[in-house]
């Protein structure tokens, strides 16, 4: 319950204040803004203040902005959108990609002043042996080890083994192939028994158990230089998440998408479900990645997208001539069916994965 509060909250700040980039710079150029929606309808209570109507609605997940003239309508009124020069079009279009930005930004700075997660350098280090990465489809993953677990004892037959290398895992799991062991783990403030089989044979790079490991320390850097760091960082992750895009779509047109993992909302849930407990750093981290992957996601040519209504902004610059705005309202409504539909078969993937 506790990561489906966090998720809920964290994915509606990041939608919210991706409206309120559309909003703000919509104001500030003089395009009238009809309705800012907290949440969405059914309406619960409304206000109206400067001619915009500010709604309260049942449903409090992040919001929406509702600029006149996005739709096509108001052909010839000086306040609509699409009467406007392309240059503040392009601006307001891509205001919420930017704000998402500014907030990874903020909170990716504020994850480096209060201190961000890394791999510790020495192995003679006094930090416990925890799992740093989990093989899909391994022993480990179905038996529900996590990143974060910290191993402080492991058990098969009548031996019982304490903890201080990683070597002592590896070794210990060794002599247990194709013989159930329990692995006790810290998690949070929690202590769990989990019990597994390591494989007889694994795949090349994975172990028996299928887990990766290492001792997890925290960085800080001086509050004057957090921004800096913030930069840096929103940068490189940047850099990963359009890789990671180039790769997914090369495997689509080259191999027919073999080999490419996507995750929908549930995957969502069980990555956030296993950095919720590791502490506020590491929320932090997780919901800037988050906001990072939301601004490249909607900055994508893709009706209904951000992405999609700049390239008909740039379209129309390089033709010369407008298209129909109720046209390209359609367009980006059918846009909107298919990542819907996009999003329920990714859904369904996930579940099935769970099971």
């Amino acid at each position: 319950m506790a990561t489906a509060i966090m998720l809920f909250i964290a994915i509606s700040v990041l939608i919210l204040v991706h409206e309120l980039g559309h909003f703000y710079v919509a104001i500030w150029l003089k395009v009238r803004v009809d309705e800012f929606g907290f949440g969405f309808p059914p309406h619960l209570f409304s206000r109206v203040k400067n001619g915009i109507k500010y709604s309260f609605n049942a449903l409090p997940f992040g919001g929406y902005v509702k600029i006149f003239g996005e739709q096509g309508e108001g052909e010839g009124s000086r306040d609509s959108f699409i009467t406007r020069p392309a240059w503040q079009r392009l601006l307001i279009l891509a205001a919420g990609v930017f704000m998402n930005l500014v907030l990874a930004w903020v909170l990716f700075s504020a994850g480096a002043a209060i201190g961000t997660p890394q791999l510790a350098e020495s192995e003679n280090s006094h930090l416990p042996v925890s799992i740093v990465g989990v093989a899909p489809d391994s022993p480990a993953q179905h038996k529900g080890l996590r990143f974060g677990d910290q191993i402080f004892e492991m058990k098969g037959g009548d031996i019982s083994l304490r903890i201080e290398q990683e070597k002592d895992v590896s070794n210990f799991v060794d002599g247990f192939r194709g013989e159930e062991i329990t692995v006790m783990v810290r998690r949070g403030s929690e202590i769990k028994e989990i019990k597994v089989t390591p494989r007889v044979d694994s795949p090349q790079g994975e172990g028996p158990l299928g887990v990766s490991l290492g001792r997890l320390t925290t960085s800080r850097v001086a509050w004057y230089k957090a921004p800096i760091v913030g930069a840096l960082t929103v940068w490189q992750t940047l850099l990963a998440v359009i890789g990671g895009l180039v790769f997914i779509v090369g495997q689509l047109f080259i191999h027919a998408g073999a080999g490419v993992s996507v995750s929908g909302p549930v995957g969502i849930y069980l990555f956030g479900r296993d950095v919720q407990v590791l502490g506020i750093s590491y929320i932090l981290q997780f919901v800037a990645m988050l906001s990072v992957n939301l601004a490249v996601l909607n900055a994508l040519p893709i009706p209904a997208l951000d992405g999609g209504r700049i390239f008909f902004v740039l379209l129309e610059k390089i033709r010369g001539v407008r298209m129909n705005g109720q046209l390209e309202a359609r367009i980006h409504q059918m846009g909107f069916a298919a990542l819907l539909l996009l999003m329920a078969i990714v859904t369904y993937k996930d579940i099935v994965k769970l099971f």
